[in-house]
C-alpha cells in the first residue's frame, strides 16, 4: 500500500501566535489563515509540502475537539491524530483489514478538509497504544 501523510493536528495554546511562528519563523505558508482570522474557519493550518499540512488546534477548546473531529479520547494527547491519504481501493482494503482484526472503524465523516481540499470519506481508528489515525481518500 502506498500512503502519504495528509495532515497532522497539534494542540497549541495560541493559534495566531503559532500561525505566526510557522509562517514567519519556520517558513511554511498559511492555509485558510485569512479565513481563520476572519472567524470563517475553526482553525488555521500551515503547508508542509504539496500534499501535507499541519493543523493548529486550540488546546483550550480540547473538550469540544472530540466532537469536531470525531476522534473520541484524543483531546488529552499532544498530537490529536495523524491522517494518511490513500487510494480509494487501499482505503477499502485497509478498513477491511482493520475490521477483520476487531479494530473499530465505525467513526468517520464525509467532506472533511485536508491538504488536498475536501475528502469525500474518512474513518478513524486507534493503534494498540491509543494513538488515533485517520484514513481518507480523495478519489
Amino acid at each position: 500500500m502506498q500512503a502519504t501523510i495528509d495532515h497532522i493536528v497539534i494542540w497549541v495554546s495560541d493559534q495566531l501566535r503559532s500561525l505566526d511562528f510557522y509562517e514567519r519563523v519556520v517558513g511554511f505558508a498559511g492555509v485558510r489563515a485569512e479565513e481563520f482570522r476572519e472567524g470563517k474557519a475553526p482553525f488555521p493550518s500551515v503547508r508542509v509540502s504539496d500534499h501535507a499540512i499541519i493543523d493548529l488546534m486550540n488546546r483550550a477548546k480540547a473538550e469540544g475537539i472530540d466532537e469536531l473531529v470525531h476522534a473520541p479520547g484524543s483531546s488529552g494527547h499532544r498530537v490529536n491524530h495523524i491522517c494518511v491519504a490513500v487510494s480509494h481501493a487501499d482505503f477499502t482494503l485497509l478498513r477491511a483489514r482493520l475490521d477483520a482484526e476487531g479494530v473499530d472503524t465505525s467513526v468517520g465523516i464525509t467532506d472533511s478538509f485536508g491538504a488536498r481540499g475536501l475528502a469525500p470519506e474518512t474513518f478513524y481508528f486507534a493503534d494498540p497504544d491509543g494513538n488515533i489515525l485517520e484514513a481518507r481518500h480523495y478519489d
